[in-house]
């Protein structure tokens, strides 16, 4: 464990209410975007007639916001771009340069400390993921949802808790051995090197904390649920079907909860999804060029993608949490970093935000040529979850249009 060369860290953010129902985020990420004529109502405002995707969901309007005319600045690369989805950092667009910290692990870091898991990091196939963490590095993901299950729900042996507890200890005896050794390093430092190494103690000192928050957590049982461990789903092109099942997976840890902070990647499947109408390969159908028949079948997939995520909306709608519901204290992020994946275009991202106590019911239409700045957006998805950062990545503000009720 090196010593980091950055600043120094400000930690301004917000203790929790606990008196009050947890505020959580779920970031739903598409590798192959969305067909923007389909998803995107023609008209702004609260009146907007449903666009093709957003029929099978319209009764969840009041419930969600429609953006358009958003994408993340100085971010391009097509398909690389994938790492910057959630960290809005153009240097992690180019597949060579750093990546920053993801909006989820963001939260996490600060909040997280409240549940067994400071987040989880889902994806339909494969444990690419775009979670980062502060230092730029990638989080893989767990895609198995029988896997999941075992690992929110049934207990460890008292072997294993002995195993992680030990873990734990050792890992604590590493960080006692670097704090010793960049003690003796920073008598040889002037005033803004001790600076950094400050922020570096303040870092060891978090982790420390949330060591020994795991050991604690490993010790206490974990929740019952009424429900039989799932069967995974081998046919990897089966896309709605992963994702259907992993949403389930996803509110069974939002109602126990387990964790506040989940991100869930649905990657682009190569082969032919198996729907009626569909006889081409998914990431082939999302490179149509225009081809009006493949166009036709992309809209079956993606149409099914909307209806899917339509589903695990609702099921947190009818959940209840403290007297509201489990919706109304979870902004559930649907999007991508492609705008156009025929063209590999980081613009104008699909972005569709549903639940967290936002004023919903509108499509908020922003400039398709010079987009608005969607880190603005995470800006209010921090403040949503009680964090007091003003700022994140080229984000600078709030997002103008979106209010809290």
């Amino acid at each position: 464990m090196g010593i980091p060369w950055l600043s120094a860290m400000d930690a301004a953010f917000a203790a929790p209410d606990e008196s009050a129902s947890p505020k959580r985020f779920v970031a739903m990420t598409l590798g192959l975007g969305l067909h923007a004529e389909n998803l995107n109502p023609q008209e702004t405002g609260r009146g907007y007639k449903p666009s093709r995707y957003l029929q099978p969901i319209d009764d969840l309007r009041e419930q969600l916001t429609v953006i358009s005319g958003t994408s993340h600045p100085g971010v391009s690369g097509g398909h690389t771009a994938e790492a910057c989805i959630l960290t809005a950092s153009p240097g992690g667009s180019s597949g060579r340069a750093k990546n920053s910290i993801s909006l989820d692990q963001h939260m996490a870091k600060h909040l997280g400390n409240h549940t067994r898991f400071p987040s989880l990091v889902l994806s339909s196939s494969g444990s690419s993921s775009p979670s980062y963490t502060e230092n730029g590095s990638m989080i893989p993901a767990q895609s198995s949802p029988s896997r999941l299950f075992t690992q929110l729900f049934i207990d460890d042996s008292p072997a294993e808790r002995a195993q992680q507890a030990e873990r734990v200890r050792q890992g604590r005896s590493i960080m006692d051995l670097v704090g010793e050794d960049a003690r003796r390093l920073e008598r040889e430092l002037g005033t803004g090197d001790r600076q950094r190494l400050d922020a570096y103690f303040t870092s060891v000192r978090d982790l420390e904390k949330r060591m020994s928050e795991s050991q604690a957590w490993a010790s206490r049982p974990k929740p019952k649920v009424n429900v039989p461990k799932p069967i995974d789903i081998g046919n990897a092109n089966d896309f709605i079907g992963r994702q259907k099942l992993m949403s389930d997976m996803i509110r069974l840890a939002l109602q126990t909860d387990s964790t506040r902070f989940i991100v869930y990647h649905l990657g682009g499947s190569g082969g032919v999804v198996p729907l009626p109408g569909v006889d081409e390969g998914y990431h082939s159908l999302s490179h149509h060029g225009l081809d009006e028949e493949k166009l036709e079948q992309l809209a079956v997939v993606e149409t099914a993608i909307i209806s899917a995520w339509g589903d695990f909306l609702r099921s947190l709608a009818q959940a209840d949490d403290h007297g509201t519901t489990l919706l109304d204290n979870t902004s559930v992020l649907l999007t991508s970093n492609l705008g156009n994946a025929s063209n590999h275009s980081n613009q104008n991202m699909p972005v569709v935000l549903a639940g967290g106590g936002f004023r919903h019911g509108q499509h908020l239409g922003f400039d398709q040529k010079k987009n608005y700045p969607l880190p603005n957006l995470f800006v209010s998805l921090m403040q949503r979850v009680g964090l007091e950062d003003d700022r994140f990545a080229t984000g600078t503000s709030t997002m103008s249009g979106l209010e809290m009720v």
